[in-house]
């Protein structure tokens, strides 16, 4: 019987999910059995009501190093199936999730890990941070959603560069792009993602989750459709009782306390 750890780690903390990728020794890199947790993974925080935020993380010395290489040179016609499809199920879950998604990022965060960060919703990084693209150094196009979340967070020029030249990119310069929201020292990473989570989920989860998704939508409509998702979205949070206890909280001048409904 084997002691090794999973190759990804899935914990609760209250409302926070904590995904960590866990193949320190290879940095991290995803194979095929880090995309089955992966979506298994998802797929548990999709149905659980309770969840207000998510972190995404690496242990050891890296975030995520990019796809294993090993799997490409073992089995490269099967990596669509085997290792990029259960990776995009995941993604989309949590796109959909109401949950905001942090991505906490330290070490390298590259190929398939840096197509991870842009995917989440929020980004800190640790100062040393690099960042790098690195699809074409194996003669691959990207995958996991990077050729739609990179030209809309940097826009299509930058995107084109960051694509096509793989420059390597350190934390300041992601951070100054809009790659990352925050940089901090890496002594003080983990206590600062503990932070931002912990002001995620004091908010009002329904209220958060529409505004989530009103954000992501946005790309797909016209400023019209929007005005009216909008609306629907407002209507649909003024029904709930956090809205209520939002408002009487304000009267009695105090921090409301939010339960989801």
């Amino acid at each position: 019987m084997s002691n090794r750890e999973p190759a990804l780690l899935y914990r609760r903390d209250g409302h926070v999910a904590r995904i960590t990728f866990n193949r320190p020794a290879v940095l991290n890199a995803i194979d095929v059995d880090v995309a089955r947790l992966f979506l298994e993974v998802c797929t548990d925080i999709s149905r659980d009501p309770q969840v207000r935020a998510v972190v995404m993380q690496g242990a050891g010395r890296s975030f995520v190093a990019g796809g294993d290489l090993k799997v490409f040179q073992r089995d490269p016609a099967d990596v669509p199936a085997t290792l990029i499809d259960p990776m995009h199920e995941g993604l989309l879950l949590l796109a959909h999730s109401p949950a905001p998604v942090l991505a906490s990022l330290h070490g390298v965060v590259a190929g398939a890990g840096l197509s991870l960060a842009l995917a989440c919703d929020l980004a800190i990084a640790a100062a040393g941070t690099r960042f790098n693209m690195a699809y074409l150094n194996v003669g691959a196009s990207c995958d996991v959603g990077a050729s739609w979340t990179l030209p809309r967070i940097v826009g299509l020029r930058r995107a084109m560069e960051i694509a096509l030249l793989n420059p390597m990119l350190d934390a300041a310069e992601a951070q100054r792009i809009g790659m990352v929201n925050w940089v901090v020292p890496v002594e003080e990473l983990a206590a600062k993602t503990d932070e931002i989570v912990a002001r995620l989920v004091s908010g009002p989860p329904l209220a958060t989750g529409w505004m989530k998704r009103l954000l992501r939508d946005s790309h797909a409509r016209d400023l019209p459709a929007q005005l009216a998702a909008e609306r629907h979205a407002f209507d649909a949070c003024v029904a709930t009782a956090d809205f209520g206890e939002a408002l009487v909280a304000f009267a009695e001048k105090r921090l409301p306390r939010y339960e989801g409904r």
